[in-house]
């Protein structure tokens, strides 16, 4: 997938997820992957970025596989951000399907 498409939508990815459940950034990153080609690398610096506009919040959890564990929840500003997001996402699609279907007549 072209990595501009990726760092476009990573963000609503993020939060879609988060406002299914709260989880952890390999967590993150597993179920993003499973659609989406990324990194670790690429998700922590957005959850800090998410975080420091007050889109998550963060918490240590007890984990039996070692340390605590830092999970990621998204706050009211986060979802609001999320619905808008989706919404745009979604007029995004409409228009440049409406382009390409064009093109192709």
């Amino acid at each position: 997938m072209n990595i501009q498409f990726k760092k476009g939508v990573l963000e609503m990815v993020v939060l879609c997820l988060l406002a299914e459940r709260d989880c952890y950034g390999f967590e993150l990153v597993t179920e993003i992957s499973k659609n989406i080609d990324i990194s670790e690398g690429t998700i922590y610096p957005l959850l800090k970025r998410l975080r420091d506009e007050k889109f998550l919040d963060t918490y240590l959890e007890e984990s039996q596989a070692g340390a605590p564990r830092k999970y990621y929840r998204i706050t009211e500003l986060g979802e609001d951000t999320k619905t808008k997001l989706v919404r745009e996402w979604e007029i995004f699609c409409e228009s440049v399907e409406k382009i390409v279907k064009g093109a192709a007549s």
